[in-house]
């Protein structure tokens, strides 16, 4: 079983897969180097992008990612402020002290081919003075900040748990006639206590929180030379200063206001939560303020409740599909981001285990087929808009399946099923490598 804080991890922009997850990669292979007492034999050290972490990482971090990993900094504690100025340093001197100690050459080498085992791969490999191989690693990257080719740590333990599910079905029985929610914290709290995941969940909202608050509030240009302005401050004050009640559609103003601001501080690098990914980071939180300002009773235990809803359906489009754009396509990002907002406010609107997994199968059949095509190789077009329709069909999506009885014909597994085979089919140019789609025609305009 997948924890809700395996889901729901902080890290940096621009792309979970592209940069939290190859920052992780980078720190596990240094990590392993000193503890095997290899670290200060090594004099050279080379890092290999395959795939979509070779067609896009310049413009998604990975260059700069693998970098500060190598360090020995992590996603969630790393300084952004001055992550840019230290990766320039180094990218001068081509030279990088492994965990801050041990000074090494380092070349990166980009290859346009992908691995059989996953779009998104990257080796390091570590060589004495004399040039021999002291040790090497193939790490995947297989989508919201998750890695393969590592021992694998979860913050699950690897317990086992009281209640669980490997299909929407098998989630609906467990549930029974109590709420997902219920399913969710029986099994976290096989794990760590209550309270713990209490304070942990209401964490992680506060980091979507002051990443809202400071996308609000930041002026300006994203980087990476497409020039795009930030918007969510203008529109913030647009509804700040506009007649209360002189529109019926405010409401959902806001909510893409609140998208809108957390992917623009993802696209500018700055700290946010993967949920399930970063290029699908403002979907949730858009949606949680939505119930915070405008559900009544709203408080922190329901913000628990809403997160854990949401982890659940996570969990099974992880482990039946994938969360991984360059696997899938975005379907597997802001359509699984979009599922899982809608399934957490459904419950928070007082629908049964029911309801909750027909809102999320709503949401997740409408972004059937979407593409991962952003411009520039950065996320930016069409990904920063993209987060706020898709927080706005979450909505639509949770409204409408509490005012139905939870029947319906197409079933949450079914969704999961069409949108794997749907990505297996999906040609790999549509797939986060910015060669076809929107990223081939505006660059060509």
């Amino acid at each position: 079983m997948i924890s809700a804080f395996d889901l729901f991890s902080v890290g940096i922009g621009p792309s979970s897969s592209h940069t939290v997850a190859p920052m992780r990669a980078a720190r596990l292979f240094a990590t392993a180097l000193a503890g095997a007492a290899l670290l200060n034999r090594v004099e050279s050290v080379r890092i290999e992008l395959y795939g979509s972490l070779s067609a896009t990482g310049s413009g998604h971090g990975t260059d700069k990612a693998v970098l500060l990993g190598l360090l020995g900094e992590e996603p969630a504690t790393v300084d952004v402020r001055t992550a840019d100025e230290r990766v320039r340093r180094l990218t001068e001197d081509r030279r990088i002290p492994l965990l801050g100690v041990r000074p090494a050459d380092y070349e990166l080498v980009l290859h346009a081919r992908a691995l059989p085992r996953h779009p998104n791969a990257l080796t390091f490999t570590a060589c004495d003075n004399a040039g021999l191989i002291l040790h090497t690693q193939t790490y995947y990257s297989v989508g919201g900040g998750f890695l393969h080719g590592e021992q694998p740590v979860s913050a699950a333990g690897g317990r086992s748990v009281p209640h669980p599910f490997g299909s929407g079905e098998e989630l609906l029985a467990q549930a029974g006639d109590h709420r997902i929610s219920d399913v969710m914290l029986a099994n976290e709290t096989a794990w760590r206590p209550a309270e713990q995941v209490r304070s942990g969940l209401l964490a992680v909202w506060d980091v979507m929180r002051d990443c809202v608050r400071r996308g609000c509030e930041t002026e300006g240009t994203l980087p990476g030379g497409l020039n795009v302005r930030r918007r969510a401050p203008a529109l913030r004050r647009s509804l700040e200063h506009g007649v209360s009640g002189e529109d019926p559609l405010r409401v959902m103003d806001r909510v893409a206001l609140h998208a809108l601001a957390v992917n623009e501080e993802n696209a500018a690098g700055g700290r946010v939560v993967t949920a399930p990914t970063n290029g699908a980071a403002g979907v949730l939180p858009a949606v949680l303020h939505y119930y915070c300002e405008g559900v009544p009773g709203a408080d922190d235990e329901g913000i628990v409740r809403f997160l854990l809803t949401a982890a659940a359906i996570g969990s099974l489009i992880k482990e039946n599909a994938s969360l991984s754009g360059a696997e899938v396509g975005c379907q597997g990002e802001v359509g699984s981001a979009c599922a899982m907002a809608a399934a957490g406010l459904a419950e928070r609107l007082g629908g049964t285990a029911g309801q909750v997994e027909n809102a999320a199968e709503i949401a997740l059949e409408h972004h059937l087929g979407m593409t991962c095509d952003p411009v520039g190789g950065l996320v930016q077009i069409p990904c920063i808009e993209r987060n706020a329709v898709a927080a706005v069909k979450a909505v639509t999506a949770a409204r409408m399946a509490v005012k139905g009885n939870g029947q319906h014909i197409v079933s949450l597994d079914t969704a999961i099923t069409t949108m794997r085979e749907t990505g297996a089919d999906m040609s790999a140019d549509y797939k986060e490598t910015s060669r076809a789609g929107l990223a081939l025609h505006v660059i060509q305009c």
